[in-house]
């Protein structure tokens, strides 16, 4: 079988150790960020997946959605599950402006995971934060 020069999570190999590089993630969105090859003399100072996190940082809106995350979780039984909309629901009193906090809840509950605070879950299973598309659940971590 012929070698490649992908690795198998799919990012290029390091051609230097033929290891690939360690993942990172995302201060902003908590999402994986993937190895290229125009990081590669810096990869060690990489902390943003694009410009658009890298603009966005992460705000005392942000750190406040976490926190809300947290006791909402806190508030519920060991093995209870949340949703994000209502953590969106509960840090706002407008009931027309929680649908655009939903994202940024989204986004708080990856940073979440990637700390190690919590799973994030569809269908009961947990799945990849980076990569889950369609309704999820917030849980503790087991």
């Amino acid at each position: 079988m012929a070698s490649s020069s992908r690795s198998a999570r799919g990012g290029a190999s390091d051609s230097s150790s033929g290891a690939a590089p360690a993942d990172k993630t995302c201060r902003s969105c908590g999402r994986r960020i993937e190895w290229r090859k125009k990081w590669e003399r810096n990869w060690d100072e990489v902390v943003y997946c694009s410009d658009a996190c890298r603009r966005q940082k992460v705000s005392a809106a942000d750190r406040e959605l976490e926190a809300g995350i947290r006791s909402l979780l806190a508030s519920r039984a060991a093995t209870a599950t949340i949703c994000p909309s209502d953590v969106a629901r509960a840090v706002t009193s407008d009931e027309t402006e929680w649908r655009a906090l939903m994202e940024p809840v989204r986004r708080a509950a990856r940073r979440m995971v990637a700390a190690g605070e919590v799973e994030i879950t569809q269908g009961g299973s947990v799945v990849d934060p980076s990569t889950a598309k369609g309704p999820i659940r917030i849980r503790r971590k087991r």
